[in-house]
């Protein structure tokens, strides 16, 4: 199958290849095929796709075909482009940034300065043309500052074409969000951080089914397309910081708080041990004080995992906040012990 614009219209010539019949034979044997026939038809082309499609052809750059018979006798024509022209990210304005989770994505409009930004008067949420199946299956939390959560509750179960229908919905929404506010996008890289705060039994089987890269793909798919840039940052502790530094301080769900996190490292903003972080610990430790009782202190959560935690942290919190960027966002650093005080205590 070959794509050709003759000047006026844009043309496709198909081979058939199964019509071609044996003339004879060379001389090792091997059957000589007569020329398969080509069949010549006109191709339409959306008015919105034909210029890149007629620049491609220009330039003769590979694609691919794919032709479909349907129900009413019709053609018609898949065509996919390798689109590597990727948009460079102006964080200038700031940047939408996104959280994925097995059942939606968390959003946080984050400004130049590393805060939520509002968002602006009179400013909706793109429709997302009703891609479920029943009432409340696309469901849209709006924070007035700044923060956004779409949940999809079939996304984590649903299998197949229905899927990856969905994830595409979800990714042309969120993308025309951040075209309509001129920011480009902030989102996490294909590796997936598995110790994240929200895990438990239902977590794990959602998380271990569901396809990040798909979602994460789709989303910048969508971005090229649209001419928006994007910039992806490692997903080391966002949950763990959002957890315990913005989700009670902006009132929203913890996966708006790491989408807030991964905004400001894509901005490279440092995330400092705050008064915040500093009495979480302290709440620790004053929970796991002797209490003078000869009963067993099951249940309260000093186990041996929790009491190396906090004696790394006696540390590693007083260096935190001089060290460089890249070493207060590796592994290592202090977030990982905050990380299983969390887990411990939620």
């Amino acid at each position: 199958m070959k794509i050709a614009f003759d000047g006026h219209e844009f043309r496709m010539a198909v081979t058939i290849s199964h019509l071609s019949e044996p003339t004879g034979v060379d001389a090792l044997g091997r059957p000589i095929m007569s020329r398969a026939p080509r069949v010549l038809g006109r191709l339409w082309i959306p008015p919105k796709h034909r210029a890149r499609l007629l620049g491609w052809l220009a330039e003769k750059r590979a694609y691919t075909v794919e032709l479909i018979r349907g129900l009413d006798g019709r053609f018609r024509v898949h065509i996919a482009l390798e689109l590597d022209e990727r948009p460079e990210p102006d964080l200038s304005r700031g940047v939408l940034s996104v959280d994925t989770n097995p059942d939606g994505l968390g959003i946080a409009n984050v400004s130049s300065h590393g805060l939520p930004e509002p968002w602006p008067k009179g400013f909706q949420i793109p429709d997302s043309k009703n891609p479920g199946k029943y009432n409340g299956e696309f469901q849209i939390i709006s924070y007035p500052s700044g923060f956004l959560t779409i949940r999809v509750p079939e996304l984590a179960y649903a299998s197949g074409f229905r899927r990856r229908y969905l994830i595409g919905v979800l990714a042309r929404v969120v993308v025309d969000i951040a075209k309509a506010l001129g920011k480009p996008l902030a989102m996490e890289t294909l590796s997936f951080d598995q110790g994240r705060l929200d895990r438990g039994k239902t977590f794990n089987r959602m998380a271990s089914q569901f396809p990040y890269a798909m979602v994460l793909q789709a989303l910048m798919r969508r971005a090229v397309k649209e001419n928006v840039g994007y910039k992806q940052v490692p997903p080391q502790h966002t949950s763990t910081i959002g957890r315990l530094k913005y989700e009670k301080k902006y009132g929203v769900s913890v996966h708006c708080a790491a989408a807030l996190v991964i905004g400001r490292r894509a901005m490279g903003f440092r995330e400092r041990i705050t008064r915040e972080v500093r009495d979480f610990v302290l709440r620790v430790k004053e929970r796991l004080k002797p209490t003078g009782s000869p009963l067993p202190r099951e249940g309260t959560g000093m186990t041996r995992r929790v009491e190396a935690a906090l004696q790394a942290l006696e540390t590693k919190l007083h260096r935190h906040n001089g060290l460089a960027r890249w070493q207060q966002e590796s592994f290592f650093s202090c977030w990982r012990e905050l990380k299983i005080l969390a887990l411990a205590f939620r």
